[in-house]
This record gives C-alpha cells, sequence and structure tokens, in this order.
C-alpha cells in the first residue's frame, strides 16, 4: 500500500497542487486546512508523513510539529513563506525532519518527501528488539523536554544528541554504524572521514557517563559503530 501523506495548508490552491503533484507521483494523500482537520484525519488514518505550513491560522505549525512530535515518530517537513532562519532552527529544534521555504521546486520537495518516506519505512522494518529505553542506571531520558535527567542533576540535549540518543535508545543492544546513524537523524550518507557521529556521542558519553573514556552506557563496536546497552541486560 502507499504510503500516507497528510498534506496541512490553509491556502486551498497551494494545498490542491501540492496534493494533485504528489498522488502523480504515487503516494495517497489526505488534506487539511487547519490543525482541527489534521487531527480528525490522523485519528481515522494516522499518515507517515506530515506536510505543515507554518503559519497557519489558530494553532501553528510550530506547535503542531511539537504535539506530533511527542505523541508519535510521524515524518514532519514544515512548509513556510517566510525565509526566517529563526523559523527553520525553531522548527527542527521542536522535531521537524525537514524544512521547505515557498515557493519550492516540486521535484525537490518530491525527494525530499521521498528521501523521508525511505528513511521511516527503513526503521519500520528494523528487527524487532527491546523496547526504546527510557530509564537507564541513575539516568531517565525525557524524550518531550529533549534532556537527561537524575536525581543529581540534568542534561538539556542539542538536537543532534537528541537525534542520536533517540536512535541509540530506540535499538539497546543493537549495533549502529555511524553510516546508519547518521541516516537514521536525517544526514543522508556520510563519508568515512565525517567524524560528526563520534564527536556526538563523545558528547553524550560526557554528559551522561561517570567516567567517559570507560563508558558503561554507548559502548564502541570497533570497526562496526556504537551501541547502547540494553539495561534489561545489565
Amino acid at each position: 500500500m502507499a504510503q500516507h501523506i497528510l498534506i496541512v495548508e490553509d491556502d486551498r490552491t497551494t494545498r490542491m497542487r501540492l496534493a494533485a503533484y504528489l498522488r502523480e507521483q504515487g503516494h495517497r494523500v489526505s488534506e487539511a486546512e487547519d490543525a482541527h482537520e489534521m487531527e480528525s484525519i490522523i485519528s481515522m488514518d494516522p499518515p507517515e508523513l506530515l506536510l505543515v505550513d507554518i503559519n497557519l491560522d489558530g494553532k501553528d505549525g510550530l506547535t503542531i510539529t511539537r504535539e506530533q512530535r511527542a505523541a508519535s515518530r510521524v515524518g514532519i517537513i514544515l512548509l513556510t513563506a517566510r525565509d526566517d532562519q529563526v523559523d527553520k532552527i525553531v522548527g527542527l529544534e521542536m522535531g521537524a525532519d525537514d524544512y521547505v521555504t515557498k515557493p519550492f521546486d516540486k521535484r525537490e520537495l518530491a525527494a525530499r518527501v521521498k528521501n523521508l518516506l525511505a528513511r521511516i519505512a527503513d526503521i519500520g522494518q528494523a528487527p524487532e528488539g527491546p523496547p526504546p529505553v527510557e530509564n537507564f542506571g541513575p539516568w531517565c531520558f525525557d524524550r518531550i523536554r529533549r534532556r537527561l535527567v537524575s536525581t543529581a542533576r540534568t542534561e538539556a540535549l542539542t538536537k543532534q544528541e537528541f537525534d542520536v540518543m533517540t536512535a541509540l535508545t530506540d535499538h539497546p543492544g543493537q549495533t549502529l554504524s555511524r553510516s546508519r546513524l547518521s541516516e537514521m537523524i536525517g544526514r543522508g550518507s556520510i563519508r568515512a572521514s565525517d567524524r560528526m557521529i563520534d564527536v556526538v556521542v563523545g558528547r553524550l558519553r560526557k554528559k551522561l557517563e561517570n567516567d567517559p573514556t570507560n563508558p558503561e552506557w554507548i559502548l564502541t563496536e570497533h570497526g562496526r559503530g556504537y551501541h547502547f546497552v540494553d539495561p534489561a541486560s545489565v
């Protein structure tokens, strides 16, 4: 079955043209003009991907992003007429997967949609294993507020740290390569010289490990990648 895309856009012409184009690409598309209509559709037919205009009347796209990210792992691409870097940063920090500024090239947007849906499908087809980790050792991974909390201290997480932590704790006990982690956090494939994942893991270790040089939770599998220790196995 074709993956379901829900467009949330209050400009009827823009919404209909975009929906028609995505249907031509083989996607199953629903349309909503506001958050209320969107929520009604989601309750009956949850989508794999939301295309959300930031500048909606009533509940805006940033609020929708925050609420939907707290409730599910649905893919989210934000659409806006504003070329505003602050909006982009806020949207991504709230959990949006991508951001496109109007007017946009339909082919470019279609490519972004295709890539995000492929990543969502790939994650959904991963081998079944232990459930995502929320609590481990002295720590609670607060996914809504994007932080690590213990009785002694609270550590806020950057977007990259949160995304890598989420990927690892969603697959406890499974080794994830640097390339796989990069794809899971939306950066696509990486070159062998790209050390971004290593840098982020190093920052996470400094925040959660008693001794970052001798980690207990995020372990390195040399030549393979990283894995998060399954608390149930400790």
